[in-house]
């Protein structure tokens, strides 16, 4: 018991060596790609007057993003195992950076639907490229606490983005004869080149190649891997096993509300009577305080009790629940606790079904699989901020649009509650590591 309490300690020890050395810059690299997402919505409230953009040229232009990312999402991750992931991440931030910055001379909409669409590509494998990575380096019983800690970087982005591009665009307008959205593209876009730079210097492709790690401690993780065989030895494989394809269809059905949500709720504040511009960067702050907070019970509650399916089931369910309710209702007050209650259970589905497929496709298969679940899925990033602005151009509201999302919503939690998926190597693995790994040691350590 006590070299087995040793060897639990050097684990420990190794894992918040990693942690420090990895998760620091993936999840400044996440925040920047969400914020570079998102923050088109606060744009949007000076943009849309000077390029004269209806609401439903923007929801495609917010949308359409998507559309070049899940193109080229698939080659970019199959690519990954042979090029590195330092080459991968540092290609991807320095490129997305340029193009965010692009966005700063868009003059009409068909430019605002191509540096969209250029973000999308360029930004592509990013995503799946982290859930990869990780996979990599975690184990099936800390995989769920350190995607939650990168994946944090979402609702962290969205508690300081609405704040900061609310104030840059108010504190810039008109400095060096641009508006202030054309200053909100250039200084948070420029970031991410420098992120880009640090990554190729400074991220390692592997635990083999990772030079402050000794022989010894790169063992030591390796013990904490699962690499059983699988049945999915290769990306052909994966792309015939309809159970990812159902898997698919239950991520863009979260994925199409969460982006719904985050393209069209400074707008759905401006409704409800908030006019400044720097307020409503606040009020939007809070449904991602809720959001931070689901991840991080979420993720480190699913890998303490090593269950899943409920962990992604319930919450979505309540999600739908929550905006059905504020459909109903009416008022500032109401709209902000329905959307931020929503928003909250929508970004733990989301973080914990991400768990899911490491633990179900093996090997380096694992690259390709998630970027097929994630291409499929994210395409409701598309397909959620349209539905809303097709919904709002049609009957004039946005509430149509968004009964849409609640009962994607409804469809997801009912996939995941009755999808069978065998885990009999990843839930074997995962005994074995918790056997040797004290409670207080868990999770993303």
């Amino acid at each position: 018991m006590i070299q087995e309490s040793a060897t639990d300690g050097r684990v420990a020890s190794v894992y918040r060596k990693v942690n420090l050395q990895l998760l620091p810059l993936l999840f400044f690299g996440f925040m920047f790609a969400y914020l570079d997402r998102i923050n088109v919505g606060f744009a949007k409230l000076q943009m849309q007057n000077e390029l004269a953009l209806s609401d439903a040229a923007y929801g495609v232009g917010a949308g359409i993003f998507f559309v070049g990312y899940v193109l080229f999402e698939i080659p970019s991750n199959l690519l990954m195992p042979k090029v590195g992931a330092r080459a991968t991440f540092s290609r991807i931030m320095v490129l997305w950076g340029i193009a965010s910055i692009c966005m700063l001379f868009v003059k009409s909409v068909p430019a605002f639907y191509a540096l969209r669409f250029l973000l999308g590509v360029f930004e592509a494998g990013f995503a799946p490229g982290v859930l990869f990575f990780l996979s990599r380096w975690y184990g099936p019983s800390r995989i769920a606490g350190a995607i939650s800690i990168v994946w944090l970087a979402g609702p962290v982005s969205g508690i300081l983005g609405g704040p900061l591009s609310t104030w840059i665009m108010t504190s810039f307008a008109g400095v060096g004869n641009l508006s202030g959205w054309q200053w909100m593209f250039l200084l948070e876009g420029a970031p991410c080149v420098v992120l880009g730079v640090i990554a190729f210097f400074f991220l390692p492709d592997g635990p083999t190649t990772a030079s402050w790690l000794n022989p010894e401690e790169k063992r030591l993780l390796r013990g904490q891997l699962s690499e059983a065989d699988g049945k999915h030895g290769s990306f052909r494989a994966v792309a015939k096993d309809p159970k990812v394809y159902i898997l698919s269809l239950a991520y863009l059905c979260i994925i199409s509300p969460i982006y719904a949500l985050s393209f069209w709720l400074p707008t759905i504040l401006n409704q409800e009577g908030i006019t400044s511009t720097q307020q409503l960067g606040w009020y939007a702050a809070i449904p991602y305080v809720a959001a931070a907070l689901a991840i991080f019970y979420g993720g480190r509650s699913s890998d303490k009790h090593g269950e899943r399916r409920y962990h992604i089931a319930l919450p979505v369910l309540i999600a739908c629940l929550a905006i059905i309710a504020w459909v109903c209702s009416g008022g500032l007050l109401a709209t902000i606790g329905f959307l931020t209650l929503a928003t909250g259970m929508m970004w733990m589905a989301n973080i914990v079904f991400w768990a899911v497929p490491p633990e179900y496709i093996k090997g380096d298969a694992r690259a390709g699989a998630i970027a097929l679940i994630n291409t499929i899925g994210l395409s409701g990033g598309f397909w959620g901020p349209s539905i809303i602005g097709w919904s709002k151009s049609l009957t004039g509201s946005i509430h149509a649009g968004f009964l849409i999302m609640a009962a994607m919503l409804l469809i997801a939690g009912i996939i995941i509650l009755f999808l069978r998926l065998n885990r009999q190597n990843a839930v074997d693995s995962a005994s074995r590591s918790r056997a040797s790994i004290p409670a207080g040691a868990r999770g993303a350590e």
